[in-house]
Order: structure tokens, then sequence, then C-alpha cells
């Protein structure tokens, strides 16, 4: 199985921090955002991996190289102007569907959750193009995004509504109608086969947060610190 893990955000909400230093570089416990989520990728087998990058991310292909330092094959995708999620995996397809329409794993590059991807249901049935992981809607996202259903379908409009993890199993095939070189998000892109009975979810297990602002970084720092992992 491949992974992308997306990397092209500006950062904005983190600044001053993000000014200089891409927002999957900052650290907690001395190690990046991003070191984090390619070790849980490590742990689940996953060797293979591309990474896109936009603002500032000469920084993260000189911090993480070709990946041999970690015991992976790392590969970039570079962006002169950020292309939203699911432009971005548009542009880096042709490495992603070198397998096929075998699916990928796709995480953010900014969130961080103790959950083991090894131990993530990462088999999709041939009638499904998607499974996503959500997590219980957090204070600043109570609306959340995806209703689940209790069959673990995703539906437009019935079933508990949680919020995306940023975490997901996806096939090649789901973006292969979208321009090159052009911005797109995902969430339309998910409706739509939402809408056609053809995408699945699971609850993801453990700590969860997504780092959008230096508040959510220090509350990371504190979990990290109470199981004695800084």
């Amino acid at each position: 199985m491949r992974a992308m893990i997306l990397a092209a955000g500006l950062g904005t909400r983190m600044r001053p921090l993000t000014l200089t230093t891409p927002k999957p570089l900052l650290t907690l416990g001395g190690r990046s955002l991003i070191e984090y989520q390619i070790e849980n990728l490590l742990r689940a087998g996953v060797t293979k991996i591309v990474i896109n990058h936009a603002w500032l991310g000469e920084q993260i292909e000189a911090k993480l190289g070709d990946g041999s330092d970690f015991g992976a094959e790392i590969v970039y995708s570079p962006e002169d102007e950020p292309l939203e999620t699911a432009g971005g995996v548009r542009k880096a397809l042709p490495w992603l569907a070198s397998e096929g329409d075998a699916p990928f794993l796709l995480v953010n590059g900014d969130v961080f959750t103790d959950a083991d991807y090894s131990s993530l249901n990462v088999n999709l049935s041939n009638d499904k193009l998607a499974r996503l992981w959500l997590v219980p809607n957090p204070q600043w996202h109570i609306e959340g995004d995806f209703h689940l259903r209790v069959d673990g379908t995703l539906s437009p409009d019935s079933g508990l509504r949680f919020t995306f993890a940023g975490i997901s199993l996806l096939r090649p095939s789901l973006f292969t109608h979208l321009p090159l070189n052009e911005p797109h998000p995902l969430a339309p892109v998910l409706r739509k086969i939402i809408q056609q009975g053809a995408a699945e979810g699971a609850i993801l297990p453990g700590y969860w947060n997504d780092i959008g602002t230096p508040e959510r970084l220090a509350q990371v720092e504190e979990h990290l610190s109470k199981r004695n992992l800084v």
C-alpha cells in the first residue's frame, strides 16, 4: 500500500510560528508533526510515501530527504501554489495509481493522533471507493462533517454526525476526472460518492487533534507530557 501526506498548507492560523517554518515541521517532543505521521505509517507497513508541499517546501525535503533514514521511500509533489486536498492528490496521481486502482492512505500532515495505523482496517471492498476515519466533534467544529450509520456506511443525512479526522483510504479513480494543476477541495468529491453509497466510515480510536492553531499545538504538548512522552 502507498500513502500520501498532505503538507502544502500555508499555515496562516499558526503564525507567527509558520512565518519561517512550514506547519508540518513544527515540533512536539523533539519531533516534527510530519515525522509522527511517517513513523505511524511505517508501523502499519506502509513504506512508500509521497508528500506534497508548497510554502517553504524545500525545508520539508531537506529535513526528510529520500526517507532512507526512516526506512521509507519518500518522493515529493511540489506545488507552486497550494492545490487544496483533491487537487494535490490529482497531481500526485501517477505515483499513487502505479498499482492500478488499489486504495492508498491519505493523511493530513498537521493532525496528531496516538491511534496506531497498524490497527486500522485498510481493506476496501470492491463496491466502495473510500473509508473515512471520524472523531467525535471537537468544540471548535461542533457541527461535524459527515453522517455515519450504524452499519458503517456514510450517509448524506442519516446517522450520527462526526468530524473527519483527516485520515482516509481512497481509490485513485476518485480523482481521475479532476483537471490537473487546478485547486480542488476534497469535500465535494467525498460528498458525491456518499450520495452514491460508495463510502464507509469508522471511528478513529485514541487521542486526536487537528493542529490548526497555536493553542491546539499546546494541547497536544500537554497530552504528550501527561503520557510522559515529551
